[in-house]
Parts: C-alpha cells; structure tokens; sequence
C-alpha cells in the first residue's frame, strides 16, 4: 500500500469522503487521490516522491509557479511579525489599492476569506443597493456553495430557483433565477417575467465550472447593455478569470465593464483571500458606512495579504508574463488539437489564454447542455493514464487545465507525448 493510499484509508475516518473539498476525492474519475507533499516551479511531488507536471496550480492561484521565491519570503517576512492581528493592518490598505490601481471598474474594495464569502457578499451588495430581491444566474456557472448560489436550472433553464444541495431550504434558493450561457435571449426573457425585481446578473465571464466555457462575440456586451437598461448590476464573478487572463481579468481581456467584481484566488498568492469591489457607491453601502451588514474576524489577514501583494505586483510589473502564459496556452492547445485530429478524436479542446480544457464530446460546447454531453468515463480512462504518467490534473471534466508561467514549451511537449501514447491505446 503506497502511503498516499495509507492516508486516504485513515483520512476516510476523519473527513467526509476523507477531503476537505469533494472534487479532491476522484468520485469522477475512480481510484483514490494522491496526497501531495511539495511543490516547485510546475511539479508537485506525492508523499510517495512521484513528481507530476502540475496543471492544476491549487485551482488557479500559482500563476507564477509553485513555491515562487519573491512570495514565500514575503509570507515568512509577514509571519515573523504575527500570523494574524484581528485589526486594520498597512497590507491590506497596499492590497486594496493595487487591485483598485489594476482593475479600472473597481474604486473601492471589501477583503474577505474565500471567493464563495466574495460572491455572497457581493450579491448582498447589489439587493441592497437595487432594492430588489431576485438575482439571475447561468445554468453551469459556479459561485460558491453559499445557500442562493447553489441552484441548477431544469432541462428548460428558464426556471426559477430549486436548491442543488440538501440542507438549502427552498426559499433561500427562490429568488434566484436561471438563464442559458451564450443565451442573453433567456435572460431578456426573465427580466420580462419579473419586471423591476431582479437586483442583478452574476456570470463567470469565462465559465471555469463546467469545463471552460467562452463567451460567444456580443454575449458579455449584451448583459452590459441588458443590465444598464433594466437598472441591475452585472456582477462578474472573477474569482478564477481575476489577474489571469490580463492584469485588469475578463473585463480588461474582454473590454466589458461590470458593476461588481469578486475576486479570490490570485489575490491571496495562494494564501486564503478574496474580495468584492466597484464602484464606490456601491460599496459605501457596505457597513459600517451603509446598510448591507458584512464581517469577518481573518479578513484581510496580513500573510494572505502579504502573499497576494506580491503575486499581484510582480503581475503588473512584468506584463511578459501574461505574454507567455497565454503564448503557453495556444500552444497547448494546438498540440492537443493536432493530436486529436491526427488520431480521429471527436473531442474538444477550447480555452481561453492560460485557461483550457478538452471536452470529451463531439463538437463546441457553448452552454451547460453541451457540456453535460461529455464522456465522463472516457475522461476518467485518460485521467488516470495521464496521472499515472506523472501529468497532474483536475479530477473532473468540469474543471480548468491552469498553465503557469513556470510551463514551457517542453513541458508541453512532454504533456502532448504521454497524451498519443494514451490516444494510440485507446
């Protein structure tokens, strides 16, 4: 038994599913998670010592690589002068001006612990600010697992909020309505249906949560525009697309300005942080200037600020980066979209910059119904081939393939390899 096996068996007695979050517990994919050890650069290594190509880089934060110097120093520099203080620190007043400085839509910012805490917050915001009760959401897109975000539409996606988890009572879920992806149609459709009660739109504007999802050319203007007619805030939720796909996120990359942002992941340099920021009147309506109550005793936590401020100014002073990971992104793509053509595969691959994901379907996915079309056993076979070649990725379909700029080209290359042994033995 190898000793990431003997830690799940014990980890089974003590955790549900013996994780701390399920897609850790290969449920989708079969077999039983390897338990890493350390990290450096683009691998991460097991309590075994097996080295992986890591293309998961903790969901998105490591976009500098793992372990990257300039941040663990910082975070040891801000660990010897306390490791939390419950009061108003210097770092997080330089955090909230760098992502103010970086992000043009955003003024004014609220600190929290996770990108779930940000997108409840922030959706608190936006009724508070409207008035209104009602929030639209996509069908496939993921906010977090607070109560009125964890609602999946029916077959019609037009259908009005019903819990997606046990323990959601449904009037928590009830204003929370559904709309189709790359569909601004069905959203128009809902605000016709409830006519000035919909306080706001919150979207991924690059879906990450049902494998990668990009906007179709007009569907992020068309929200804009839809939003600013009705008096709704559009909210992006860019806990995964924030610094990511250009140092000003979805909205710089795609030109498209919202109302509300939450952040997560990249702020925290891998470290738990996340935020929600816009416009200063709208976050003037946050306690204790406004009404819309929000608290937390660990937010803005100086380590996690530490670790964030210097991720996000090594970020905005070398925009190079951004150059190759995105340059890093194409290329991953096209080698996959050679080798599944070559071999006669239906499969998808599609991403945006440092974002991919192949889909196991034939033909484009645009929304959560041709998503749901992937072979999710098909991808638990090359999971776990690529896996047990050492190439580390997300366990689910329904996850990003995250490139960092510690990948190269031969990195890449190797990936590719170990993908045509599987694509000519399957």
């Amino acid at each position: 038994m190898t000793n990431s096996e003997k830690l799940f068996e014990k980890a089974v007695t003590l955790m549900p599913g013996g994780v701390n979050s399920p897609v850790r517990a290969f449920r989708a994919v079969g077999g039983s998670p390897r338990f890493i050890d350390r990290a450096e650069g683009a691998y991460i290594w097991d309590a075994d010592g097996n080295r992986y190509i890591d293309y998961i880089g903790s969901w998105g934060p490591m976009i500098l690589g793992h372990n990257h110097p300039a941040i663990r120093e910082a975070v040891i520099q801000a660990a010897d002068k306390g490791l939390s203080f419950g009061a108003a620190t210097g770092i997080e007043v330089e955090v909230a001006d760098l992502i103010c400085q970086m992000v043009p839509s955003v003024e004014m910012v609220r600190m929290v612990n996770s990108g779930t805490e940000a997108v409840m917050s922030a959706v608190r915001v936006a009724r508070g600010y409207t008035g209104r009760d009602k929030i639209i959401k996509f069908e496939g897109c993921y906010h977090g697992h607070s109560d009125s975000m964890l609602v999946k539409a029916g077959s019609g996606a037009l259908t009005s909020g019903v819990p997606d988890s046990l323990g959601v009572p449904a009037g928590c879920a009830a204003d929370t309505l559904t709309a189709r992806y790359n569909d601004c149609a069905s959203v128009e459709t809902l605000f016709e249906q409830y006519p000035g009660q919909i306080a706001a739109v919150i979207l991924e504007p690059v879906a990450g949560n049902m494998g990668v999802v990009l906007p179709e050319k007009g569907f992020l203007e068309s929200l804009r525009e839809l939003c600013t007619r009705e008096k709704a805030l559009l909210i992006f939720d860019e806990v995964i697309t924030g610094f990511r796909l250009s140092s000003s996120g979805a909205q710089g990359y795609f030109g498209v300005t919202p109302d509300l942002t939450t952040f997560g992941k990249i702020i925290g340099g891998g470290r738990p942080a996340g935020c929600h920021g816009g416009r200063r009147v709208g976050e003037e309506m946050v306690a204790p200037l406004g009404g819309v109550y929000q608290a937390g005793t660990l937010s803005g936590n100086p380590v996690a600020m530490a670790a964030g401020k210097t991720e996000l100014t090594i970020l905005r002073e070398h925009p190079e980066i951004y150059a190759h990971i995105n340059a890093m992104g194409d290329y991953y793509r096209e080698k996959v979209g050679g080798l599944l053509e070559k071999y006669g595969k239906p499969w998808y691959v599609t991403g945006a910059g440092s974002l991919s994901c192949i889909f196991f379907t034939n033909g484009p996915v645009k929304n959560y119904e041709d998503a749901r079309t992937a072979d999710t056993a098909e991808f638990g076979r090359y999971f776990n081939y690529m896996l047990n070649h050492g190439i580390n990725m997300a366990p689910s379909q329904f996850e990003s393939i995250f490139i960092s700029n510690a990948h190269t080209k031969e990195l890449i290359d190797e990936t590719a390899d170990i993908l045509e042994s599987y694509l000519k033995q399957a």
